[in-house]
């Protein structure tokens, strides 16, 4: 019987793409992509990626929806109204608690991929897994008893804090030098060569604690519209 020869090489398809695309993206860059690299990278001819992809933003716009898909979602499914924060109550979910953790996914999603996030920042566009991420968490706030344009701020202002905190680094933006940071000139910097070392320490650090200022003065607010009062 004859039978048609495999394909030497695996058949090009969106997720070959999209992975060759991210680990470029990873290694050297948004500007490292592009369809001469992409078609070397996997082996087939350059016009061959147009049979998936038209242009190189809808790769990109790819690959930023690959690492918005691992971000978890299931945190605010229990979220409903009677579920404020800190209460404890049995109305649902603690609004608070869920954006917390899903604050930490999120970061956690962006942690291995800091180049891609200025195309995450861009905002969700048609990328159905980063649609799903802000229908999710508008839903939740909304359940929770936010107003509608509260639950859209409230969006927009986690996504402002997580995406800024995944672009770079705070610690190594100071080297390893001590002579760097003269007395004379930065008075309050004489340990900041140390900064680089500790960067793990000092990042994570700085985002549970802006995350925690955060959500202590949503819940402010929050409490502050139950009582039927206008937040500051």
């Amino acid at each position: 019987m004859w039978r048609m020869a495999r394909p030497r090489k695996p058949l090009l398809s969106r997720d070959r793409i999209v992975e060759a695309a991210g680990a470029l993206v990873d290694a050297e860059g948004l500007e490292a992509v592009s369809t001469r690299r992409l078609a070397a990278a996997l082996g087939v001819s350059g016009p061959s990626l147009y049979n998936h992809f038209r242009t190189k933003d809808e790769i990109l716009d790819a690959v930023a929806d690959a690492v918005s898909s691992r971000v978890d979602l299931s945190m605010f499914e229990g979220v409903g109204a009677g579920g404020g924060a800190g209460s404890g109550g049995g109305g649902g979910q603690d609004w608070r608690c869920a954006l917390q953790a899903w604050a930490h996914s999120y970061r956690d999603a962006l942690a291995d991929h800091p180049n891609i996030v200025p195309v995450l920042a861009r905002g969700p566009g048609r990328r159905p897994a980063a649609l799903r991420v802000a229908d999710a968490v508008f839903g939740a706030m909304t359940a929770a008893g936010w107003p509608a344009a509260h639950a859209t701020r409230i969006g927009a202002l986690m996504r402002y804090f997580i995406l800024g905190s995944a672009v770079g680094s705070f610690a190594r933006g100071f080297v390893d030098d001590r002579a760097a940071y003269d007395p004379a000139d930065y008075p309050h910097l004489g340990q900041a060569h140390l900064l680089a070392e500790r960067q793990r320490e000092v990042d994570e650090g700085a985002f549970e604690t802006g995350l925690e200022a955060l959500l202590d003065g949503l819940s402010l607010q929050y409490e502050a519209l139950r009582r039927g009062e206008r937040p500051a």
